[in-house]
């Protein structure tokens, strides 16, 4: 059983973060702001996967005039993305946004995050202190040698200073690299200096498949410290692709619970079935699922028997047959080609 890190809890347009609450999972839109139709719609499909929270790029005056629709249609809460020009964060916090992610190493001007923080506190906007080893302040290079995990910690605590002062504690943070051993020990120095709320992810993290692996190593190895109170998978990648990869870790670390956890095997010289296939027909017949629920898909006698039968619903089969297991029994033999049908109909009644 983990035990998380008690930090400070905040709000973000109502989504509690910290605390007591449970890991936050987040996203950020790939389109353009000013194109309103296709990022609500993005949105919509984000949030249909789990996601939370959402982030939205603010890369230019103009991108205003779409954010301020956007957080009026957005069914989940808006964090403006804003780097180097600071008036683009008072415009966004004038929109009406629900969460600002400001990154002191593109905005290094005290003064002018100091603007930026007292019209936050002001509103009552909470703040993502985003610190990234590629656009740290030249002076903190300088002073520590290169982008090391002391110079992120260190770039983070002077901006807590800064709100701190002002007065405006709704603050979150996180100190990403592209790589995961800087990242995990940069976070593991903050958690141990602060009880600020870490918001975790591996930045630039790639493509889906070695994004996925380097996200899930870097951010189990965290969670399982109880490290960490919201995450983002960041892929390149359509964003519902990063909130299914988020949830497949929080779920293989009982953190959180959300969808249909597939137990397959790895298939080998006594499977007699096209397993593969049917494990990829069964993953996709069963993505509207939400409700945590365990399904196997065996094709071998060794272990397959016993995998669908600790399961909530399983089949394990040999040539053009199966057995098909609810909840540890026998319910019925299955051909082959009935398999998807059969457990996605027993998968849907159980679940209503």
């Amino acid at each position: 059983m983990i035990s998380r890190k008690k930090t400070r809890q905040i709000s973000v347009g109502g989504v509690l973060i910290g605390g007591e609450a449970p890991v936050v999972v987040q996203s950020m839109t790939t389109t353009n702001p000013l194109d309103v139709v296709s990022t609500v719609n993005e949105i919509e499909r984000m949030k249909r996967a789990g996601c939370e929270l959402v982030r939205v790029a603010v890369p230019a005056k103009e991108a205003i005039r779409g954010l301020r629709e956007i957080v009026g249609r957005s069914p989940l809460p808006i964090i403006a993305d804003v780097h180097f020009d600071h008036r683009l964060a008072l415009l966004a916090l004038e929109a009406g946004v629900d969460g600002l992610r400001i990154n002191p190493g593109t905005i290094p001007h005290r003064n002018k995050l100091r603007e930026i923080i007292e019209e936050a506190r002001q509103r009552g906007v909470p703040i993502r202190i985003g610190i990234n080893t590629g656009s740290l302040q030249k002076r903190i290079l300088n002073r520590f040698g290169r982008a090391t995990p002391e110079a992120m910690v260190e770039s983070a605590l002077e901006c807590i200073k800064i709100c701190e002062d002002i007065g405006h504690m709704a603050i979150k943070v996180s100190l990403k690299a592209s790589d995961v051993p800087r990242t995990v020990e940069a976070y593991r120095l903050f958690s141990q200096r602060s009880d600020y709320p870490l918001h975790l992810g591996i930045t630039e993290a790639g493509p889906p498949f070695s994004g996925v692996i380097k996200s899930a190593v870097g951010l189990g190895i965290l969670l399982a410290e109880g490290i960490g109170d919201t995450i983002r998978v960041s892929l390149t990648a359509d964003p519902v692709l990063e909130v299914r990869a988020a949830y497949g870790i929080l779920r293989a670390l009982g953190v959180r619970q959300r969808g249909v956890d597939i137990i397959s095997c790895p298939t080998c010289g006594r499977c007699e079935v096209d397993l593969i296939s049917l494990v990829e027909k069964v993953q996709e017949s069963l993505e509207h699922i939400h409700t945590p629920i365990t399904v196997a898909v065996m094709g071998c006698v060794v272990n397959g028997p016993g995998e669908a039968r600790e399961a909530d619903v399983g089949i394990a089969g040999g040539k053009g047959v199966g057995l098909l297991f609810k909840k540890g029994e026998v319910v019925e033999k299955v051909k082959e080609g009935e398999w998807v049908r059969r457990l996605v109909e027993e998968v849907e009644r159980m679940v209503g």
